[in-house]
């Protein structure tokens, strides 16, 4: 096929690209910047707000859109990225007359979500679904993707090896007023599985209209996702430190966001769980996500 890739250079976009790749795909990629220099790959620069889309997309077989922030930077907002992002390359899709098209949302997206980051992406969600008899789509809702090029786990690898504040321990965002109460759990997902499950959608229409969890096997607090972290990376697991949530947020609402290492967004959505049912997934893909703790210790040393 000939697909058309948005966020290639990206996270989840570069594995994509390479499952695209290995399958025998021809791929134009959207990138921001730089463009990508590799056999079988076409490169536009400029982004989602920069090229002329319809004509960009025009002649391809489905559309894959992977654009997300986690952090918002002058006009790069959640509400630009997430939802008028998404509402350019639907439109795009549809001029040019390509009906397949997969989209990459996230878990914990909703109406009533508290943060800004979930609120946009649910809108992003509810405009695709209008479109539902121009456009074949497929929306996936991962847990936090890791893998070795993670910005998560880098910092996770950062932390353990007391190269990155605070130094001294492994911190999280707890509940309470000290931090220490209820502890949320997270299902993380490795990238591989990721990748893997967006080309698979990409290759046929039979799960075309259909919103998926993308969640990995094991359950864990943060606390404990840190500590396999850490003893995966140092042989012995980290002392882990609540920072309470409620002065995080007090934090992030009246620091600049360049002095901080976090946002109020990722402050809201640790204070509930980020896990879901992967029944379908598994039943529609013959998905079987590695789990969190063999995966981490096999990339682990690259760290």
């Amino acid at each position: 096929m000939r697909v058309f890739l948005t966020g290639g250079s990206g996270f989840v976009g570069s594995a994509a690209l390479d499952e695209l790749l290995e399958r025998g795909h021809e791929v134009t990629a959207l990138v921001h910047r730089s463009e990508i220099e590799r056999d079988g790959v076409t490169s536009i620069t400029g982004g989602l707000f920069g090229a002329d889309l319809a004509d960009a997309v025009a002649g391809h077989d489905v559309v894959i859109h992977l654009v997300g922030i986690i952090e918002e930077h002058g006009d790069r907002t959640f509400e630009k990225m997430h939802l008028e992002g998404t509402q350019r390359i639907v439109d795009a899709s549809i001029a040019a007359g390509v009906s397949r098209y997969v989209h990459m949302s996230a878990l914990g997206s909703r109406a009533d979500a508290v943060s800004e980051y979930h609120k946009t992406k649910w809108a992003a969600e509810m405009y695709i679904r209008k479109q539902a008899e121009a456009l074949r789509w497929t929306i996936f809702r991962p847990s936090l993707i890791h893998g070795p090029q993670g910005e998560f786990t880098r910092q996770l690898a950062a932390w353990s090896k007391g190269t990155a504040a605070p130094w001294f321990f492994m911190p999280y965002f707890g509940a309470g007023l000290i931090g220490t109460g209820h502890k949320y759990r997270v299902a993380p997902v490795f990238i591989d599985d990721v990748a893997k499950v967006f080309v698979d959608a990409a290759e046929t229409h039979e799960v075309a209209g259909k919103i998926y969890n993308v969640c990995g096997t094991e359950r864990l607090t943060w606390p404990e996702m840190h500590r396999t972290a850490s003893a995966a990376i140092l042989g012995k697991p980290k002392r882990v430190i609540p920072v309470p949530a409620w002065y995080a947020k007090l934090v992030a609402r009246i620091t600049p966001a360049s002095w901080i290492p976090f946002n109020l967004a990722q402050v809201q959505m640790s204070q509930e769980d980020n896990t879901g049912d992967i029944t379908e997934l598994c039943s529609d893909f013959g998905f079987r996500p590695r789990p969190f703790t063999a995966s981490f210790q096999a990339y682990a040393p690259t760290l």
